[in-house]
């Protein structure tokens, strides 16, 4: 089956991203990351999410490295491990390992030690042109308005944990209000969503794999979606959402799996 153009999204300031990446949380520095990317962009992926927190970096930039695609097609992201002091010594080493001259997305991972103290360090990596784009992640709507408050760049992206069972609702359309784009991280509910009776049952009527369904959730939501995978027939799959609609009363059924009631908070609970 060919896999149709991945389509882009527009960021507020200007540049566009890529709405299919893949996510490699979890995935050890090494040959399975390597492996992992490679397939990705091979697939027809355009963007990879990684993270300083993540240790794999450099895996990332071998796997671009070796895919053959050009560095200006591929649409990265790292993001700033806020236990660290400074945005701009992190991202300059983040750039080392993946061999780039450039991230086009840094954000910042998580609010820890409050929302706005590292928010002048990535305006700076903005700034020195380490990252085109600048935007947060797990970031609540109080937390984005408190940045938003101080900012001279405004953040263009917030990146949270959201499929039909964590519907944001409230915090998806604050971001709209603010032309900031939302992004999907664990939208497979790492691997729990896919034995959903719900789910399987669409996933049975459209003739698609649940996590074909769940990741169209997303899309036909206009989210950016991350889904993770190591195993090379499923990134394939995983791309296959561009040649399908779910029906409204598809969407609707999926709509009423959110048990966050939804809420503007990027967390149910921290973990910093």
């Amino acid at each position: 089956m060919d896999t149709p153009a991945a389509p882009t999204l527009p960021l507020a300031d200007g540049h566009t991203i890529p709405v299919l990446g893949l996510g490699v949380w979890q995935v050890p520095n090494g040959p399975e990351c390597v492996d992992a990317v490679r397939w990705a962009l091979e697939a027809g992926y355009r963007h990879i999410d990684t993270a300083q927190a993540y240790g794999n970096e450099a895996s990332v930039g071998r796997g671009l490295d070796e895919s053959g695609v050009p560095r200006e097609d591929v649409f990265v992201t790292t993001k700033f491990y806020p236990r660290s002091k400074d945005p701009v010594a992190a991202v300059e080493e983040s750039l080392k390992r993946l061999g780039v001259d450039q991230v086009d997305l840094y954000i910042i991972h998580w609010p820890q030690r409050g929302p706005t103290w590292a928010w002048p360090g990535m305006e700076r990596a903005h700034e020195l042109g380490y990252a085109r784009s600048i935007g947060v992640s797990n970031f609540s709507v109080e937390e984005l308005d408190e940045v938003r408050a101080i900012a001279d760049v405004a953040p263009v992206v917030n990146q949270v944990q959201l499929s039909p069972f964590e519907h944001r609702r409230a915090l998806i359309e604050t971001h709209r209000r603010h032309g900031i784009v939302t992004e999907a991280y664990s939208p497979l509910g790492t691997g729990r969503h896919l034995d959903d009776a719900t789910v399987g049952e669409i996933a049975g009527r459209v003739g698609r794999t649940p996590a074909q369904v769940l990741l169209r959730w997303c899309v036909q939501n206009d989210l950016v979606v991350l889904p993770k995978s190591t195993h090379r027939e499923r990134i394939v799959e995983n791309a296959q959402i561009f040649d399908f609609t779910l029906s409204d009363d598809d969407m609707a059924l999926l709509d009423g799996l959110d048990r966050t009631r939804g809420t503007d908070r990027a967390r149910e609970s921290k973990w910093w």
